[in-house]
């Protein structure tokens, strides 16, 4: 049987760097971004990847959305979450009766995927590396990080087999699961924590490593995950996040050893702050917070919980897009001081 074509949408940071090692490992693999520049540079001179981990350049042939024809078995979706819905039903036209969308992203939008293409043709998948898109045909690889994926309903497949193969060619730690949910929430509950880390100029490990905000650190997880269990999902560890750490039950030398290790998983990384911080400071546009943190509290409401530090950081969040507040530690400590002393 043939390798399937892949077609990479959104050649950005995680679409980039994982498109790039799959280039170079002999995949047919076509990459689609909305940003003209960036396709204009990658088909004129490549796709570079830079940073600690490996330096190279990889031919990269590369469409705009409107130029994309035909259908493929293999889409990895690599956009920001708001931009989720738009991508999928630009894709359905192009994705093939048996295909699939990986969801390749940050937060829960293997569920926005799904009523767009249907649960069939919707693929999960978890990311934790460290990159940043830096110019046009340039991606900044920063740190090793967690890959993984799974169905959504937990089978094991061979075409989720066929996908972890692929992925071994990025990460040859790359991880086949059957509890993808258990991934992405407790990536949602540390997204929580980066999105709070975005609040000040200061890098994640710092934010993290400040004895003033370390309860801070603890109650957000504490939060999500409380809700996750609601929703009955088992979450799993990755890159020092143990959410074991942050479970009733769990004592507080549990969270601080989590928090040590997140410190130290994030000091080895060329990419000292988020892609949420970056957003911000850097590329001046809109995060992904309101589509990251914002089912939490929708799910929360679902049954009938509270998630005050979650609400509390989409809204500060909101006042640094909209150029109402700095990003700097008063941000930081407006979260800190609603957790009980």
């Amino acid at each position: 049987m043939a390798e399937p074509a892949i077609l990479i949408w959104g050649a950005g940071a995680i679409g980039g760097t994982i498109g790039a090692y799959m280039r170079r490992a002999g995949h047919d693999v076509t990459f689609v971004d909305r940003a003209a520049d960036h396709v204009s540079a990658m088909n004129r001179d490549g796709l570079a990847i830079t940073g600690p981990v490996t330096e190279f350049k990889v031919a990269a042939p590369a469409l705009l959305p409107s130029q994309v024809a035909g259908r493929y078995q293999v889409v990895l979706l690599c956009v920001k979450a708001q931009d989720t819905a738009e991508a999928a039903q630009a894709i359905e036209p192009h994705l093939a009766a048996t295909g699939c969308i990986v969801s390749v992203q940050n937060g829960l939008n293997e569920l926005v995927i799904a009523d767009i293409v249907g649960k069939p043709r919707t693929v999960g998948a978890f990311v934790n590396f460290g990159a940043d898109y830096l110019s046009p045909g340039v991606i900044l690889y920063g740190g090793r990080g967690a890959v993984v994926v799974g169905e959504i309903d937990g089978r094991r497949t061979h075409r989720a087999e066929m996908l972890h193969r692929l992925l071994l060619d990025f990460d040859d730690r790359a991880v086949l699961t059957g509890n993808i949910w258990g991934y992405l929430w407790a990536k949602l509950a540390y997204g929580a924590m980066l999105f709070a880390t975005a609040l000040t100029d200061a890098s994640i490990a710092d934010c993290l490593a400040s004895e003033r905000h370390r309860q801070l650190f603890v109650a957000l997880p504490q939060e999500v995950l409380r809700i996750a269990a609601a929703e009955g999902i088992r979450p799993e560890s990755f890159d020092g996040f143990d959410p074991a750490a942050f479970m009733p039950g769990a004592s507080p030398a549990d969270a601080r050893k989590s928090l040590d290790a997140l410190v130290e998983h994030n000091r080895r990384s060329a990419k000292s702050h988020s892609g949420i911080w970056r957003d911000l400071a850097v590329r001046k546009r809109k995060t992904e917070a309101e589509h990251q943190l914002g089912p939490i509290v929708a799910a929360a409401k679902r049954h009938n919980l509270v998630a005050p530090l979650t609400d509390r950081t989409i809204a500060l969040i909101r006042e640094i897009e909209d150029g109402r507040r700095k990003q700097e530690w008063a941000g930081l400590d407006l979260l800190a001081d609603m957790v009980p002393a």
